[in-house]
């Protein structure tokens, strides 16, 4: 006999006449063994499948000879949350012609009926403790609510429910198998089997033939997606292994019998015996019938900002989803770091949270590297395990330095002489403090308390003062100028006399509202993102980008989703794709829950 492990996805992935076929030379295999309890070996099979088994023995009585059962498929909701068609019967033993074959005599007194239990973790799944310790509770679990619907089925009269199984007295052991998988692999099994190309919540796969009158109930198989298990387990408020017991018990009422979809009856049948059962087990949660009904209920409440509350997902819940993009390119001032230039916790956690479930986050920002470097160290996401280190790609001083694979420059623009040299003599002439921005260094021509904000505030490097403005334009290479003032004053006198002084040879942009930054002409962060997706070899369509200033537009504009904090300027605002809450409310924690899985 093949392993179970191996059983389970070769009848799952087979075409129905194969997979019938294989069942029947599985059941001929059967009939050759001992009359021993039907326990198998189990290793860990090519087709990446983890499983467990576990057993147990209750007594059960014995009744009278059941009908035909053919396997099916059940689903309770679609993607969309409309429900289901009928399911199709994939194989029916009507069709075939098999060799009848005698059952022992049942024994007038009880019997011990074991129970052989696998459980089953698809490989796709990220190795994390929490789905560990639920396949063990499903190991006790699963055996419990089988003893209460045997208990339930054996004495209990139902109108509705196909009587297949019911003689269980006249069988030595019952197999049953549990897989939990991810979205994906659950779309494909749906798509083969039921022609329905989404991701469910539990699909139930009989393999029970009563015509071959085994002694060994093949039960079926339970499909389980944790992913979509996480999901709802948020919207209706409890844990996940609650929702993952819901979905396990409306599974295997399905292999017993009961199917919602055939009538209304049917329908209040199979919801009273899963509330039964739960209720039973001192299990938390409605049951799945009884949930959706009250998910379609509610499904158009709306939060204060007019987003569905299911959109957004819980923090630490990330490990169960798959990201809708590769990257994310995230601003920082005004946007990861608050309206006090830090990055708050919350947001820290996310972007670890992210980066864990194989998200890459670059930051891109006019600050310089070693700034950025020093404000994401405080919250332990720089270095080699962060987000970002001299050795990670990135986007800097407004797209003026580019570094791409293993921190490698591959892009630097520098602006201007005769502009710096006439923005030195303007400052110096106005009393207008003025920094210049040399790759990792800063140069100024005087002491101000505007230039010490730079460094205290902003964490740039510590301004070097320069005896003059050949000096200063002559010391080394600068990508940017940033002159200082009150936002009236940028506003009314600095804008202004700039984007008409240096107009062919360079361009005025703000991140925020008391600085004015020059660039060179033609250059922005959002070109210097597009380069930086060129030397990645990733399209514009697998990012997700964060920002909030005008700064900012280009790359929002580029991204397949742009999000403006609410913070940010009514013209970012305007060319993004959603806007989300502000930087002083977590905005990037917010915006990454919600759209990036």
């Amino acid at each position: 006999m093949l392993p179970r492990s191996s059983f389970l996805l070769r009848s799952l992935l087979l075409p129905p006449s194969s997979a019938m076929a294989f069942a029947i030379s599985r059941a001929a295999a059967t009939l050759s063994l001992e009359r021993s309890p039907a326990t198998f070996s189990i290793s860990r099979p090519s087709f990446n499948i983890s499983p467990t088994r576990c057993t147990a023995r209750f007594a059960v009585p014995s009744s009278s000879k059941s009908s035909l059962f053919g396997r099916r498929f059940h689903a309770l909701c679609r993607e969309d949350g409309r429900r289901l068609s009928k399911p199709m019967r994939i194989v029916s033993g009507s069709n075939k012609e098999y060799r009848k074959m005698r059952r022992r005599p049942g024994k007038s007194k009880e019997k011990q009926l074991e129970l052989s239990v696998s459980i089953c973790i698809e490989e796709e799944l990220p190795d994390d403790p929490e789905i560990s310790s639920i396949a063990e509770l499903l190991r006790l679990n699963v055996p419990m609510a089988m003893k209460l619907a045997f208990d339930r089925i054996t004495d209990s009269n139902y109108k509705t429910r196909d009587t297949s199984i019911r003689d269980l007295g006249g069988f030595d052991s019952v197999e049953l198998s549990v897989l939990l998988c991810n979205d994906e692999f659950i779309r494909k099994l749906n798509k083969e089997w039921r022609d329905e190309d989404h991701s469910t919540d539990v699909l139930s796969m009989s393999e029970h033939i009563p015509e071959l009158n085994l002694p060994v109930l093949m039960l079926g198989d339970i499909v389980i997606s944790i992913e979509t298990a996480a999901r709802q387990a948020e919207e209706r408020g409890h844990t996940l292994i609650d929702e993952i017991r819901i979905l396990m018990v409306h599974g295997l009422l399905h292999l017993l019998g009961f199917d919602h979809e055939i009538n209304e009856n049917a329908e209040e049948e199979m919801e009273e015996e899963e509330e039964f059962v739960l209720k039973s087990l001192g299990w938390k949660g409605k049951g799945l019938i009884r949930s959706a009904y009250d998910a379609e209920a509610n499904a158009n409440m709306e939060n204060s900002n007019g987003s569905l509350l299911k959109d957004k997902k819980k923090e630490g819940s990330l490990r169960f989803y798959k990201p809708k993009f590769k990257y994310i390119f995230c601003d920082m001032d005004g946007t990861l770091l608050n309206s006090k230039s830090q990055v708050s916790l919350t947001n820290a956690r996310a972007l670890k949270e992210a980066s864990s479930r194989g998200l890459k986050i670059v930051i891109a920002t006019g600050k310089a590297r070693p700034a950025a470097i020093s404000v994401l160290q405080m919250v332990d996401l720089a270095g080699k395990d962060g987000i970002i280190s001299e050795h990670s790609p990135g986007v800097f001083l407004q797209g003026l330095l580019v570094y791409g694979i293993n921190g490698r420059e591959i892009f630097k623009r520098n602006l201007d002489p005769n502009v710096c040299r006439e923005a030195g003599h303007y400052s110096l002439e106005h009393k207008v403090p003025l920094v210049a921005f040399c790759q990792d260094c800063c140069l100024t021509l005087f002491n101000h308390p505007l230039v010490d904000t730079l460094h205290t505030v902003y964490h740039e490097p510590k301004a070097e003062i320069m005896p003059s403005v050949e000096h200063l334009v002559t010391a080394a290479d600068i990508q940017k100028l940033i002159f200082f003032d009150t936002a009236e004053g940028i506003a009314t006198n600095l804008r202004p006399y700039w984007s008409e002084a240096t107009k062919d040879h360079a361009s005025v942009v703000q991140a925020v509202s008391d600085m004015l930054e020059i660039v060179p002409f033609g250059t922005s962060k959002g070109s210097g993102v597009k380069l930086l997706l060129d030397h990645l070899g990733v399209s514009s369509k697998e990012i997700m980008a964060i920002g909030d200033g005008e700064n900012d537009m280009e790359m929002l504009e580029l991204a397949s989703l742009g999000v403006a904090l609410s913070n940010g300027s009514d013209k970012t605002k305007a060319v993004a794709d959603v806007i989300g809450v502000s930087n002083d409310e977590d905005g990037v924690a917010d915006a990454i829950y919600r759209y990036a899985f």
